[in-house]
């Protein structure tokens, strides 16, 4: 059996006929930027998440450097992130001129380590950027509170976490501002790059409209030192389409979660813990073992579509070598690295292709 991560062909329903004329339509008469359906899909995902703005951009990447100009980050501010994330997360922080800090991970959530945040907190220190990995809430109550004491900002990095909740309220309206990314292999895909930034608050939401448009107001009216940055036409209206049927996505992602965790139980592996007041998007499935490598290539010649997510963390990056990180000042980020391997995990994915993970894994532990 072959067990692929992705399968584009489902996310489009039986009547993708309908989009595909619309798209044709679209590329026939030149609704290319910033058309009717970049607005009705900010509006849509706005909804969608509880939030009062939402300013679709070029990538989840461009929504985080986007999101720091406008707070007026310069040279010397600080933002706090995680040593265990994705590199756009830390090279957004670099393009928007900031200075990046790192706190580790922590070691059952695979999330950032919460408690070390007070003691990286500096007088430079501007933004708290939790990235809620995999599609796991980070634990959101502890940033609150610093922030507010600290007079900090939060934003939120939510590349992989649409639709995920904590106490039932969306991830992306915890802080001042939130960061999505529609990369295909997101939980609500493009047909291509694309990302958003969500907001209640009206002035930062006008800053973000006028910074990816090049700063400019009107023609050659340059306000502000901007980027071109806008969400594709095209790619918005794939966006909307699909946008209706997320949560029912999340939910059968969670059921197939449910399902792995059932036929690996007893296994040498362990997984990401789950909160009790949380709702998981499980963006990816992840097991970790101190076999991962062997794992890996067992399943691989298996046919099973696994892979390994940032086996190097940040901090051990060539792209960040200037910052002055070493090898062994984030333990737990280090050991994530070389433990996490990510199983196959789709909306559309049966019992019997679980069961067959589950089989292989199995087979490979001798059980």
């Amino acid at each position: 059996m072959k067990v692929g991560r992705y399968n584009y062909l489902a996310q489009f329903g039986d009547d993708a006929d309908v989009l595909l004329c619309q798209l044709r339509e679209m590329l026939l008469s030149g609704r290319y930027i910033l058309s009717r359906e970049v607005a009705d899909f900010e509006k849509a995902f706005a909804a969608y998440l509880g939030a009062e703005h939402v300013c679709g951009v070029n990538s989840g990447t461009d929504a985080i450097a986007l999101t720091l100009q406008a707070l007026g980050l310069k040279a010397g501010d600080e933002v706090i992130t995680q040593a265990n994330t994705f590199n756009a997360t830390v090279a957004a922080i670099r393009i928007a001129g900031a200075t990046p800090v790192l706190v580790d991970a922590e070691e059952n959530s695979f999330l950032m380590d919460v408690s070390q945040l007070p003691d990286a907190v500096t007088s430079r220190t501007r933004v708290l950027m939790p990235v809620h990995l995999y599609g796991k809430p980070v634990p959101m109550e502890a940033l609150i509170v610093l922030a507010r004491d600290r007079g900090i900002d939060i934003v939120e990095d939510a590349a992989q976490a649409h639709g995920a909740k904590i106490n039932g309220k969306k991830v992306g309206t915890f802080g001042i501002a939130s960061c999505f990314s529609f990369h295909p292999s997101k939980n609500l895909a493009a047909a291509g790059d694309a990302g958003a930034v969500a907001t209640n608050n009206i002035q930062l939401a006008r800053q973000f409209v006028l910074i990816r448009s090049l700063g400019q107001r009107a023609q050659n009216e340059h306000l502000v030192r901007g980027m071109n940055s806008k969400l594709d036409s095209l790619q918005a209206a794939v966006l909307l389409w699909k946008l209706p049927h997320l949560d029912k996505w999340n939910a059968r992602r969670r059921a197939v979660a449910g399902w792995y965790r059932e036929c690996l139980a007893g296994l040498p592996l362990s997984f990401q813990a789950e909160g009790y007041n949380e709702e998981h998007a499980y963006h990816l499935f992840t097991i970790r073992t101190d076999r991962r490598d062997a794992l890996l290539e067992h399943l691989l010649n298996a046919g099973v579509d696994a892979v390994v997510r940032y086996p190097t963390p940040i901090h051990l990056q060539p792209a960040f070598a200037d910052c002055g990180w070493r090898p062994g000042q984030f333990p737990v980020a280090e050991r994530l690295a070389k433990e996490l391997v990510c199983l196959p995990i789709r909306p559309d994915m049966q019992h019997d292709e679980v069961n067959y993970v589950g089989v292989c894994i199995r087979s490979f532990f001798g059980r």
